[in-house]
């Protein structure tokens, strides 16, 4: 029984996580490749799987590393340059992965792709997750819920600009400022569901 609720609080914590603090729509974070990518609906969810993985395992190997190395070693401080590095090696990792197995969705994600390695979303979870001294399951399910709310907000806000992109739309809003219009109108759809699942804790 007791296990069965802590299921039941991990759960609800990851889609508070992914819907109602939405890392792009709440908090404003990986903006950059937002817009930059969500030109077209392959290229986001590349994007969009390629954050959940970098986030998921960067949470896994970062806390453990904050509270096991850092923290005994005296050194919290370093937490940040640790991250970054720790993200950078997934990031790698994930391209060289992109590059091999779908040479075109590389090709489509370009300069965003290594710009992961600071995407402020992913280093925000690793970082938020040790400053709100979060246990090991509250930070998993952190990441879990954040990679998973980026990625369904990237596929869903690209696949509205698909459809923008063929409708008629007055000239001085095409493009980026009706893109920019969208995403407002999609926070603040979102901010109707906050409150929601307020009081969860793991």
């Amino acid at each position: 029984m007791v296990f069965l609720q802590g299921m039941i609080t991990f759960l609800l914590a990851i889609v508070s996580s992914m819907l109602i603090d939405n890392v792009v729509l709440s908090r404003f974070y990986g903006i950059c490749p937002f817009l930059g990518v969500s030109k077209k609906v392959k290229s986001a969810t590349g994007m969009g799987i390629a954050v959940v993985f970098v986030i998921v395992l960067a949470t896994i190997i970062c806390w453990p590393l904050y509270n096991y190395i850092l923290v005994p070693a005296g050194i919290p401080f370093m937490d940040t340059a640790a991250y970054i590095l720790v993200i950078a090696s997934l990031v790698q990792l994930v391209g060289l992965f992109i590059k091999k197995y779908s040479p075109s969705l590389y090709k489509s994600l370009g300069i965003y792709l290594p710009l992961i390695t600071t995407n402020c979303a992913v280093l925000g979870v690793a970082q938020g997750n040790t400053d709100q001294g979060y246990t090991f399951l509250q930070a998993l399910a952190n990441g879990l819920g954040t990679s998973l709310g980026f990625l369904l907000i990237i596929v869903v806000f690209s696949c509205i600009r698909v459809r923008l992109e063929s409708a008629n739309t007055p000239k001085a809003f095409k493009g980026l400022p009706i893109a920019l219009i969208t995403a407002a109108i999609m926070a603040m759809a979102f901010m109707g569901l906050q409150g929601l699942f307020s009081g969860i804790t793991l």
